[in-house]
């Protein structure tokens, strides 16, 4: 098989995979190939605005597992391809000399056992880092199952690692996923937490110390393929980030790929697409609004509105918060209003003090006032027309124009009128 065939079948097979981010680490490839600064790779943005890419591949997509949901699955009649690991470097190597990419994002299905598919991905990893110089940004997956010690060694040549959990719950693994089991997913985890953490230790005594995943670990969920409701897995979300120290927990709105009657029904099924995206806000309220996952929702709420965004379907659940005095209020009152963010927090607390803040102000200082007049008072007054508004009203006006977040396509008007 051509390489460029290899390629197209092995690039595709990986783009379910969302478990990529970029992350600002310190290796500089001074006496190499590439750079991880300053701030990393996989279709993220840099300080100045720049937009930076990594190749995303498989390493294989040939998989002794069967998992429902995988389009990868051993039962699926799918095109096969596996990289050598020269074939992989040299691929990696060409892109990266030609501009199109400055890092690699590299994963793999399972070929004959999680320890032979975590060798292959080293080979290649050795074969960059130590062969090449290759000094640029580098995500490997960790495979459940794997010895202990081919996963250090993995994680000593990567800048980031990554374990997806898949699914919100262990019965729902072990339906669609009877090969995998929850301790066998949470144990690399483990070892990847305890890891970076010796590493930050060893770095301090020695600043010559090898690093171990210094940009951290990620993860992955499928949102939509089984019943488990938003709380449950923000609730799971909160205890990884909590348990294990993970950098950033992805959701993945599930795509029909199987006519498996345990999966919904592939004709009738609309991918939750507006789901996948209230739970990426609400993942931010975890991670830098000090939110908890019961605070946004309870088992008499468990599924968030998705006319709303997560911020505002609290704030209209608990009104006695509000209003928010803007000149007295300290910056975890400031955070809990809606269409205030972090940046604009900090800036409020540091105009205050050169005297009192208006709603003009307000807007100057960058705060969204489109959401955030409805829950703010300044010096005790409110934005005007907002004094008389009952729950249904601002409900209404904070939600989505379209139910559901739909946007109606703009199309050629017609000359005629339509046929009766």
């Amino acid at each position: 098989m051509e390489l460029l065939e290899k390629l197209t079948i092995l690039a595709d097979a990986a783009k379910y995979d969302a478990a990529c981010t970029s992350s600002g680490v310190d290796r500089t490839g001074r006496r190499g190939l590439g750079s991880a600064l300053p701030a990393g790779c996989c279709h993220s943005f840099s300080a100045d605005g720049r937009c930076i890419s990594l190749l995303k591949v498989l390493m294989t997509n040939r998989c002794r597992y069967d998992c429902a949901y995988c389009v990868n699955r051993r039962s699926n009649d799918v095109p096969r391809a596996t990289f050598t690991p020269r074939e992989l470097c040299e691929l990696t190597l060409g892109f990266y000399r030609r501009n199109y990419i400055e890092g690699l994002f590299l994963s793999s299905a399972v070929l004959r056992d999680p320890d032979y598919t975590t060798e292959r991905m080293i080979a290649v990893l050795s074969l960059l880092r130590e062969s090449y110089g290759f000094g640029g940004y580098i995500h490997a997956k960790a495979i459940p199952g794997t010895d202990p010690l081919l996963t250090h060694r993995l994680g000593l040549l990567c800048d980031r690692l990554s374990v997806n959990i898949e699914l919100p719950s262990q019965r729902s693994l072990s339906l669609l996923a009877p090969d995998k089991t929850k301790e066998a997913i949470l144990a690399p985890m483990e070892q990847i937490r305890d890891g970076i953490a010796i590493s930050k230790q060893e770095l301090v005594q020695y600043r010559h110390a090898p690093k171990f995943a210094p940009a951290g670990q990620s993860t992955q969920m499928i949102v939509g393929a089984t019943p488990e409701s938003d709380l449950q897995i923000l609730r799971l979300s909160q205890g990884l980030y909590r348990r294990y120290r993970l950098k950033r927990v992805f959701y993945s709105a599930y795509m029909p790929v199987s006519d498996s009657k345990l999966l919904p029904a592939r004709q009738s099924f609309r991918p939750p697409l507006l789901r996948e995206h209230r739970l990426y806000q609400a993942d931010w309220l975890l991670r830098f609004y000090h939110f908890d996952a019961e605070e946004l929702l309870d088992e008499g709420h468990p599924h968030f509105d998705p006319r709303l965004d997560p911020k505002c379907c609290w704030a209209l659940r608990h009104p006695e918060y509000f209003p928010v005095e803007v000149n007295r209020a300290d910056y975890e009152a400031l955070l809990r209003v809606p269409g205030m963010g972090v940046i604009s927090a900090r800036r409020i607390l540091a105009a205050r003090r050169a005297g009192p803040l208006t709603f003009e102000g307000l807007k100057t200082l960058g705060v969204v006032l489109k959401r955030a007049q409805y829950f703010l008072t300044c010096s005790g007054r409110g934005a005007p027309g907002t004094a008389r508004l009952r729950p249904e009203d601002l409900f209404f006006r904070l939600a989505d124009p379209v139910p559901g977040g739909a946007k109606v396509l703009p199309g050629q008007l017609s000359l005629f009128p339509p046929a009766i």
